[in-house]
Order: structure tokens, then C-alpha cells, then sequence
């Protein structure tokens, strides 16, 4: 396998736009640092945002029913993924193993440890993904923070084997991204183009993410294989936007258009539609500022109701995981707008909420986040729930 290394709350007072800003963090809290000039940008690039023009808004209302716990008792659960055939893996973050639930028993079989993890504050074992050809490749992604970076590796998952072994060694099929006790970013995910998406933040750095050469404080797209990939807005690089504090929510929708979340320091978190080589101005905008060259969020909150981590799409809207704000966002689109004011739904009543993964039309997978060291854990936490919304 090749691998390739690279240096480098209120519902009233959202404000709402048709673009995007930046921001990241876990329960909010400043960070430092200096700032440089970005290269040039350039032309091109996959998955625009679009218009919106012809395209039906959800209802401005909408709904949530919890259907059942899949699962409990999880130690810091991060990342999340669906597999074809049944079942959900998901990586812990401190114990930096990824298990499979049974999703009708909740029943769970570890795999095994992905070894190289380092975990520490906000960085450890962070997001999974499923290769685009899983079915006969069987290879799960992994995001994580190893002793000097961030970085992604590939692993070969063998069902044949005995429980804890059935994970191969980690391949590095991307490295360098920059690590730190806080904004590790940590999500991935592979586009509906085949290609591989990764969340990063700014490790504490702010002038890292305004620096198109540094790979912090950005969304990197690239092949499977963690090569720039084709028609990225800047050449050779696998840099697809910038200008981001920590990102740890990627969506698309129905019209393959890319959504992202993104923590804010003191004042606001964001959603934001991504465009191929858009800055999102951080550390020089934090929210809706309404400057030129900047783009602004079509949502944001104050830090204290969001914190958002995990992202899903579905039925007509984008659903945001609130960590520090203990709640589940409803932001209805039309197009890359909202069309309607954000709605919180399971305030308080589940704590911290890490991620949130489509499971159909109007199903969601929700996993909480109470063991990760700034929650409160209950009685049965972690775990993973099944939602039907609207």
C-alpha cells in the first residue's frame, strides 16, 4: 500500500446566513497563536455547494422519537460505522479499540487495539470510516492521534478470526497532521466521489489554520490511498477549505453537497457549507462576520448550546451532536440554507453527545460522550441509540 507523508441557546438567538465562518473545541476555551498569509487560490474542485433554486424545504417543525437503546456500558466511544451487512463498529477513544454492537442484541465483540494511539486530552482514538469498497476489500479507516502527530491508517478487518485479533496492523496512509491536548479534529469520512474527507484542527495553533501549506485548522480531501486528490482548489495539495478552528462533523446531502460543523472558542460554533477552497476565517472571524473573503455559517450557536461534534443528514436537514450543550440540533436546508430556525430536541436528557450517523430515510444512530472526561456519567453510560425523526 502506498503511503505518503506531508509537513507541514438558545433557538432565537441563532443567527442564520447562506454560507460559513469557522470555529472548534470541545467544551469551548481559548487558544494561542500567530497567523500567516495564505498562497493564492485557485479555480476548481468537486461537489459545490449550490443554489437551493426549485429544491423543497422541510417543515419548520420537526420531530424526535427515541426508539430504543442499541447499546450501553461503552468507555469513551468516538467513531461510528455502519457495516453492510449489519452491525455498527465503534472506536473507543481512550482504550483505542474499535468494537462491533450487534445492533439487534447489543451485543459487543472487540476487534482488537489499534496500536500507535497515543491518548491524551482531546486526542486518542478518534473517527472511523468503511473503504468505498468494503464488500470485498474490507478495510476500515482510522483516525488518530499517535505520539507526534494526527495521522490515518487502514486496517484489515477479519471476521474469521478469534474476538480481539481481527484487526491487521495499522497501514499509514496519511501523516503530519498537526496534534495537540485540544483540537485534534478527528472526523472522517469517504464522499459520495469515492474520495476521503478528514476534519483537523488547529492543535492550539490559531495561525496554522489561515496557512494552506500546514494541514491543521482544515478539510482535507484526498484518494483512498491519502494522495491529493484530483481537482482539489489547490494543486498537490490535499488542502480542500481552510480558515477552520476543529471540525468534527462531515455530512452530505442528497445533492452530494459537503456540510460541515465546526467548534467555536468563546462566542459561536457553526454549520457550514463547504466550498472547494473557501476560508472560513478563523482565527480572524469567529461566527457570521460578514467580510469579504470570508464565508459565513448558515448556522451558529453560542458555545454553551452546542459544542457540535458528529454530524448526519437526513430527512431534509442536517442533525448536530452537541457536546457542551447536551442536545440534539435539528437545521432544516433548502439548498445550502436553512430555511427554518435551528431545533434542539433531548436536552439534558442523554448529557454529552459525540456522534450522530445516518441509519435510513428518518433513522439515526446517536452515541453519547459522558465517559470522555467532561461529562457526568450515569448508569449505563455510554451508548449508542436508535432515532426516528422528521
Amino acid at each position: 500500500m502506498r503511503r505518503r507523508a506531508v509537513t507541514a441557546v438558545l433557538a432565537a438567538a441563532v443567527l442564520l446566513g447562506a454560507a460559513g465562518c469557522s470555529t472548534g473545541g470541545e467544551a469551548g476555551g481559548p487558544a494561542a497563536g500567530g497567523g500567516t498569509a495564505p498562497p493564492g487560490r485557485t479555480a476548481g474542485a468537486a461537489s459545490p455547494p449550490g443554489g437551493g433554486a426549485g429544491e423543497t424545504a422541510p417543515p419548520a417543525r420537526g420531530s424526535v422519537r427515541v426508539l430504543r437503546t442499541v447499546a450501553q456500558g461503552l468507555d469513551s466511544p468516538w467513531g461510528l460505522a455502519p457495516l453492510p451487512g449489519g452491525g455498527l463498529l465503534v472506536s473507543s477513544r481512550d482504550r483505542a479499540t474499535i468494537t462491533r454492537i450487534d445492533e439487534r442484541t447489543g451485543r459487543p465483540t472487540e476487534l482488537g487495539t489499534v496500536s500507535g494511539v497515543s491518548p491524551a486530552g482531546e486526542g486518542g482514538l478518534l473517527g472511523i470510516a468503511l473503504s468505498p469498497g468494503f464488500a470485498s476489500d474490507h478495510l476500515v479507516y482510522a483516525y488518530f492521534t499517535s505520539v507526534s502527530d494526527n495521522r490515518i491508517v487502514r486496517l484489515l478487518y477479519d471476521d474469521k478470526r478469534p474476538a480481539g485479533d481481527q484487526l491487521g496492523a495499522p497501514d499509514t496512509v496519511f501523516r503530519g497532521i498537526p496534534k495537540g491536548l485540544v483540537h485534534n479534529g478527528g472526523r472522517i469520512a469517504f464522499g459520495p466521489d469515492g474520495m476521503l474527507y478528514a476534519g483537523t484542527g488547529e492543535s492550539g495553533d490559531r495561525g496554522l489554520s489561515q496557512d494552506t501549506r500546514s494541514l491543521g485548522g482544515k478539510i482535507l480531501r484526498m484518494t483512498p490511498d491519502g494522495e491529493p486528490a484530483p481537482g482539489n482548489p489547490f494543486p498537490g495539495s490535499p488542502v480542500y477549505s481552510y480558515g477552520h478552528r476543529n471540525v468534527q462533523g462531515l455530512a452530505w446531502d442528497t445533492r452530494q453537497r459537503l456540510f460541515a460543523s465546526e467548534f467555536g472558542q468563546d462566542t459561536w460554533d457553526e454549520l457550514n457549507a463547504i466550498r472547494p477552497g473557501g476560508d472560513y476565517g478563523w482565527p480572524v472571524a469567529e461566527g457570521r462576520s460578514g467580510r469579504a473573503g470570508f464565508v459565513d455559517p448558515l448556522a451558529q450557536w453560542p458555545t454553551d448550546a452546542a459544542s457540535p461534534s458528529g454530524i448526519a443528514w437526513a430527512a431534509g436537514s442536517v442533525w448536530v451532536a452537541g457536546l457542551k450543550g447536551r442536545r440534539l440540533w435539528r437545521v432544516p436546508l433548502r439548498g445550502t440554507a436553512a430555511s427554518a430556525p435551528p431545533q434542539a430536541f433531548l436536552t439534558g436528557r442523554y448529557g454529552r453527545l459525540r456522534t450522530v450517523v445516518a441509519a435510513g430515510d428518518d433513522t439515526l444512530w446517536l452515541v453519547t460522550g459522558n465517559t470522555d472526561g467532561r461529562g457526568t456519567p450515569q448508569r449505563g453510560d455510554d451508548r449508542i441509540l436508535e432515532l426516528r425523526v422528521s
